[in-house]
């Protein structure tokens, strides 16, 4: 504890760092959560991490980056250590908490708040102007956009698809009509059929799922044969009379980074192929 308070007074001995970076480049960062830390790698200023969180795993050389906790609870004494001069965190993701604890210490905190997929892009130029590296970070922002662009182009108009997109399974957790992964499932012409749930993801039962009939289940598991099993009970919903079931990379779908346009890819490959064996149903109510 003793040594903690050293910390604090040697930080604030620094001045604010708040003040500081407005000026200068971050050089000691540190991530609140894994799609920024993707995100730092991707604007090529990786090097200069020296703290994230638990589930940092991509690319390979954000696993060797110093742990400062998880998502939710934090090392204050190892952040302070660290003296970072930039914090990323997401907002709506990390507790208020945590972010006003850390700017209470005189740490430049910056939050982020992914809600559309064109987020990512402008997240990730803001990233590459904080670190000095916004000409790469520039060049991914515009590949992943052009790649978002390309999909929409091609799939956006093609024959709607009943989705419903499974984050688990007990309890059965969904996505609402606010996720990035319901842009995803319109992108490529789709439609989730708990679009109206305000929440981004919530609980739902069995009979809403069997209410609405989705033509298609895609869920963020290992094998499709899971998914099968866990449905197999239920031959009334179009999707699993017709075995158009997927599985997709959670990691692909569910962080905000640039690997969302692989995400997309897989969705739109899924939806495609829910529309060749497409059977009559009622629509969704």
């Amino acid at each position: 504890m003793r040594r903690f308070f050293t910390l604090l007074v040697f930080c604030c001995l620094l001045g604010s760092p708040s003040a500081k970076a407005e000026n200068t480049t971050a050089r000691r960062i540190v991530s609140l959560a894994p799609h920024l830390t993707e995100l730092v790698f991707s604007a090529g200023a990786g090097r200069w991490l020296v703290g994230a969180v638990s589930y940092s795993d991509y690319p390979a050389a954000a696993r060797k980056v110093r742990r400062i906790g998880d998502a939710f609870q934090v090392d204050y004494e190892a952040i302070v250590g660290l003296r970072p001069d930039l914090i990323l965190a997401w907002e709506g993701g990390n507790p208020a908490q945590i972010i006003e604890r850390l700017r209470g210490l005189g740490l430049q905190v910056e939050t982020f708040a992914p809600l559309r997929l064109e987020d990512v892009a402008a997240h990730l130029r803001r990233i590459g102007d904080l670190t000095g590296q916004l000409q790469p970070a520039n060049e991914h922002a515009d590949r992943y956009l052009e790649v978002l662009t390309g999909l929409r182009r091609e799939y956006s108009r093609r024959s709607p698809v009943r989705v419903f997109y499974q984050i688990s399974f007990e309890p059965l957790y969904t996505v609402g009509g606010r996720s990035y992964i319901t842009q995803m499932i319109e992108l490529c012409g789709g439609h989730n059929v708990f679009d109206g749930i305000r929440e981004l993801a919530a609980v739902v039962g069995i009979e809403a799922v069997l209410e609405r009939d989705p033509e298609l289940i895609i869920a963020g598991l290992d094998s499709v044969e899971d998914l099968a099993a866990e449905w197999s009970r239920w031959r009334d919903i179009a999707a699993v009379a017709t075995n158009n079931l997927a599985v997709v990379d959670p990691s692909l779908t569910g962080r905000a980074s640039l690997r969302l346009m692989d995400g997309a890819r897989q969705i739109c490959t899924a939806l495609d192929k829910a529309r060749r064996t497409q059977v009559d149903s009622p629509p969704s109510r």
